[in-house]
């Protein structure tokens, strides 16, 4: 049986924001299933700032970049409509690498799809505490980090999905957690909602003097790069670590970020290292466990900016890049 398909299809390079005139809505059969491959009916996507990069023309990347008229490649969750790939079954709840569409037709193992426990009331989390955006966040922290309790933790995009998951995992683990966020309103979410120690605002004066408030920190989950870090840099304490673990200010400018306090690194002693979840994807089960822990129990908040409907994937996506959203944005398809 033919059945026909509504994704969005990268018709450009796009520049800046400008999402609207480099991707278009389109319709098409899909192909007949293959061995190996299962059919989602996707429930929600989740919206990432790291997947701007593919949409560049960089070859340098951690993932090369989506070829022009290929689908809109990110993560979603729905309900296995039709199987071929062994463990998947028809009417199992499934988070995979799929496509911004009704439908995700992916192989399996390839797309990293996961069968997910249905009593998890909030089907969201598997986008957030539960899913990547909290995997990169415990890892970051505590592996690629190695925060100790007692040690002053700052994380950059802390309003964002990782970042506000960040911060609470460092406090759970007993340091002090700082954020960087833009503007007053989500500084105050920061430290009234989640109890951080304090909240610098980058949009309000100068950083520099906000970060001297703390006195240096030890470790810095780094969402952002840019001018941001050659601040941080300076104001690290000796043998501190910098977790990398997004470069936000540098996916639509096409600049890189070259620290001008690079000096700093052996000034300080500092150790500067990237990660990238694909790198612990065999950890997830364990990074669950303790995530599902900590959510059950109340030590996880996040909040959902939810967007209805596929037609509006763009907007909710623009989001991402013009700080316009607390917490983990998710676009949900009408039934």
């Amino acid at each position: 049986m033919v059945m026909d398909n509504r994704y969005w299809r990268i018709i450009k390079r796009p520049e800046g924001t400008d999402f609207a005139s480099a991707l278009a809505l389109v319709e098409e059969p899909l192909p007949e299933l293959a061995a190996g491959e299962i059919r989602i009916g996707n429930a929600m996507l989740s919206m990432d700032a790291g997947t701007r990069l593919w949409l560049t023309s960089r070859e340098d990347g951690y993932q090369p970049p989506l070829p022009i008229g290929a689908p809109m490649t990110g993560l979603v969750v729905g309900e296995v409509i039709a199987s071929r790939a062994d463990g998947f079954a028809e009417g199992d709840l499934v988070r995979a690498f799929g496509i911004w569409g009704q439908v995700s037709q992916v192989d399996a193992v390839m797309s990293g799809a996961i069968v997910l426990d249905p009593s998890v009331a909030d089907k969201r989390a598997w986008f957030g505490p539960l899913g990547m955006n909290g995997w990169t966040a415990l890892w970051g922290i505590k592996e690629t980090g190695a925060a100790r309790e007692g040690e002053r933790v700052l994380v950059s995009a802390a309003a964002g999905a990782t970042g506000i998951l960040a911060v609470q995992i460092a406090k759970l683990l007993g340091c002090e957690a700082w954020g960087i966020a833009g503007g007053a309103e989500k500084c105050e979410y920061l430290t009234r909602e989640l109890g951080l120690a304090g909240a610098i605002d980058y949009k309000s004066g100068d950083v520099g003097a906000q970060l001297d408030m703390a006195g240096g920190f030890d470790v810095y989950f780094d969402n952002v790069g840019g001018p941001l870090l050659d601040e941080v840099l300076t104001r690290m304490n000796h043998y501190g670590r910098i977790a990398v673990c997004g470069l936000l200010a540098d996916y639509g400018s096409g600049m890189r970020t070259a620290p001008e306090q690079f000096d700093q690194i052996l000034m300080r002693r500092l150790r500067v290292e990237g990660f990238f979840s694909p790198d612990f994807m065999d950890q997830g089960e364990r990074l669950t466990a303790q995530l599902k822990g900590w959510l059950d129990q109340g030590g996880l908040k996040m909040p959902y900016d939810v967007t209805t409907g596929l037609e509006n994937t763009l907007s909710a996506y623009q989001k991402l890049f013009t700080g316009g959203n607390v917490g983990k944005v998710i676009v949900e398809l009408d039934g």
